[in-house]
């Protein structure tokens, strides 16, 4: 098939550092590419792809700091894909609902996967709006506050297997990724590794958004001698950090959509502490990859029976439910779906005529319908 992959323009593909959405649209790219799909990866010009990139800014809008509106760049993407639409079977967006009044009347079949939150009141009135948008979730729980959306399939983010590398002895210490905010609370993090007495590393992104939070609220904390803070790490640092912990811990206190961390640490042989939020339960078995808690307490209580999780088990988990070929396969059958609806729809079914008008219809034609 010939598939357009329409990323958001923030990170590059793959990101240099923190990014799971633009991570996502890597690994499903190259998936696609290596299973002999003709597919355009439409992103900044300092991703690195093996499907033919159509670059629209010179870099990703985070590292320019000369970008003042990061919303002007991707309407000119949504045009530039509308402009070469025809050249596809299926256009895939990652992009939420910025696309949806460009793409309304498009004569290529077109399929969005929504990457983020969506417990968000002008949401709603949206999707309701542009119902007819085939729209994918990442976990079943992120559709509930939208449930009147057009959705054709659940897909659960896919890592490649040989990304992280499986260690079967644990480390000696916690670990938190992901970036520093309220919602993420990595304050719930030093609490349970000081009252368990672990050291806790901390690899996390601050958005500009969060600095005053981190300033005010999260920096004081990280003065403890068990607690290090690392800052923002790249793939291979990601995989030392993860690997080579005790457990990842996950107390998030917001509607997570999917969790991408937790499959991270799987893939590791890494047990996941997380709190009962969001896709938690779908992503998580507990008391097989892990526990799901619901207060400190029970975090604390969790670390000291992380030894009851065999790491073989949280790899065996991964590679059967969050592999990035799974993850294309279930794509690859959604574009071919929704393509074939597509043909259907373009080709009107033949005119049956009633007895009646056939016998009038038989008789109009010469030597027809007369006795001979």
């Amino acid at each position: 098939m010939k598939i357009a992959q329409v990323a958001p323009l923030y990170e590059s593909v793959p990101p240099k550092l923190y990014g799971g959405t633009e991570r996502i649209v890597h690994y499903l790219t190259e998936e696609l590419v290596g299973a002999g799909h003709d597919v355009m990866l439409f992103a900044s010009a300092d991703s690195e792809t093996s499907a033919v990139l159509e670059p629209i800014v010179p870099k990703a809008l985070r590292l320019d700091n000369d970008v003042v509106d990061p919303l002007l760049p991707h309407l000119l993407m949504m045009d530039r894909v509308r402009r070469m639409a025809s050249e596809f079977d299926i256009i895939h967006f990652h992009t939420g609902c910025l696309h949806f009044p460009v793409f309304r009347e498009c004569k290529t079949p077109h399929v969005t996967t929504l990457h983020g939150r969506l417990d968000i009141r002008e949401l709603v009135p949206l999707i309701e709006t542009f119902r007819d948008a085939p729209l994918v979730s990442i976990s079943d729980y992120q559709r509930k506050p939208v449930g009147s959306g057009n959705w054709v399939a659940t897909v659960y983010h896919g890592l490649p297997e040989e990304l992280y590398t499986f260690r079967a002895e644990p480390g000696s210490y916690l670990a938190f990724l992901g970036r520093i905010s309220p919602e993420k609370r990595v304050d719930r993090a030093i609490e349970i590794a000081v009252r368990a007495g672990m050291s806790l590393k901390i690899a996390a992104k601050v958005d500009k958004a969060d600095r005053e939070y981190f300033d005010q609220k999260i920096k004081p904390l990280l003065n403890h001698p068990l607690v290090e803070y690392i800052g923002e790490v790249n793939e291979r640092e990601k995989d030392e950090l993860l690997g080579n912990a005790y457990a990842l811990l996950f107390p998030i206190d917001w509607p997570e959509p999917f969790g991408l961390v937790m499959i991270e640490a799987m893939a590791c042989g890494t047990p996941v502490i997380a709190f009962r939020n969001g896709s938690v339960p779908e992503v998580m078995r507990n008391g097989a990859t892990g526990f799901i808690v619901e207060d400190i307490e029970q975090a604390v209580a969790a670390v000291e029976r992380v030894g009851e999780i065999s790491r073989v088990t949280c790899r065996r988990e991964f590679e059967n439910r969050f592999s990035a070929r799974r993850m294309a396969s279930d794509y690859t059958q959604i574009y071919r779906q929704l393509s074939e609806k597509h043909k259907q729809r373009a080709s009107p079914p033949l005119k049956v005529l009633g007895m009646e008008v056939l016998e009038k219809e038989v008789e109009r034609l010469p030597m027809m319908g007369k006795p001979i």
